[in-house]
């Protein structure tokens, strides 16, 4: 089945075709994937959180953090906003929908420099990039971007490939990612409406791992001087925060400066940043257990944070 082809709301609960035998959770109405798109040997992250959470910085600097271990590292930029990979290329990419756009969808005129950049210390940086709104399916720009990443070899020599996905996973086509996805990680801030669509992406990632490989890796805390609220939440579900970024002004900075924290002027605050992005990227390069999670309902989670 196609990528672009969803699981019509007819067939949810009865009559359903062989293949659909499986939904992923139960009433979904989720993007399939086409078999022939698995990613291969590289070692697959996927990185969700609230919009505006600083998804594409923690992605960014992780990649950079991988590189520096010494792997050949591909980020891709999941969001029609395509502004993931911006500190690591210093300019806003075109996307894989705009070139095949310009080659009118003839995926065989493309060349390998039409969609990918070399960013700072070799990550190689890819723009999903997504349909114009309220026009197609964000699955669907996945699928074709690791579609042509695979006709181009690029992933034969790639150690390790992050997703940068943007925070609502209510749609199963942005959910797409966990389907190649061997640990999704999700960045949080230690408030209430962070560990909300914390909650929600657990769901998601629970629905996935019913029928593809995605397991939860645990929780990035950023912008996090305290993590209170968030330990509450993961004491609660099951989760573990791999890593803690507190709120500095440096981190703010380098996004404007259209930098990595990598190539900052060296502060002993900023040492430490970088070296717990080191930390994180050898310790999942190692290999972290699956998460076992049980979220919580939307109420409990008011009654847990919201009314001390």
């Amino acid at each position: 089945m196609s990528m672009d082809t969803a699981i019509p709301v007819t067939n949810i609960g009865r009559g359903r075709p062989p293949s659909l035998n499986r939904p992923d959770g139960e009433g979904s109405v989720q993007v399939q994937l086409d078999p022939a798109l698995k990613i291969g040997h590289a070692k697959v992250f996927a990185i969700y959180g609230k919009g505006g959470i600083g998804k594409s910085t923690t992605s960014s600097n992780l990649s950079v953090a991988f590189s520096k271990l010494g792997k050949r590292v591909l980020q891709i930029g999941c969001d029609p906003k395509h502004d993931s990979t911006f500190t690591l290329t210093k300019k806003m990419m075109p996307t894989v929908i705009d070139v095949l756009e310009s080659v009118d969808f003839h995926a065989e005129e493309l060349r390998v420099e039409d969609f990918v950049y070399e960013g700072y210390n070799g990550v190689m940086c890819v723009e999903a990039g997504g349909p114009p709104a309220g026009t197609g399916c964000g699955g669907y720009v996945v699928g074709q971007t690791v579609k042509l990443l695979k006709e181009h070899h690029l992933l034969e020599d790639t150690d390790v490939v992050i997703f940068d996905v943007l925070g609502d996973v209510v749609c199963g086509g942005f959910a797409a990612p966990l389907q190649h996805a061997d640990r999704a990680l999700i960045v949080t801030a230690n408030d209430f409406d962070s560990i909300f669509a914390m909650n929600r992406i657990v769901q998601a990632i629970g629905a996935k791992a019913k029928n593809y490989n995605v397991r939860l890796g645990g929780v990035i805390a950023n912008r996090s001087d305290e993590t209170d609220q968030i330990d509450k939440y993961n004491d609660r579900v099951g989760l573990q925060t791999m890593a803690r970024f507190p709120s500095l002004d440096v981190i703010r900075r380098s996004r404007l400066k259209k930098s990595t924290l990598f190539e900052m002027d060296d502060t002993p605050e900023l040492r430490a940043v970088q070296d717990e992005y080191l930390r994180l990227a050898a310790r999942l390069w190692a290999g972290v257990d699956p998460m076992i999670c049980d979220p919580m309902k939307d109420r409990d989670i008011f009654d847990l944070l919201g009314f001390d």
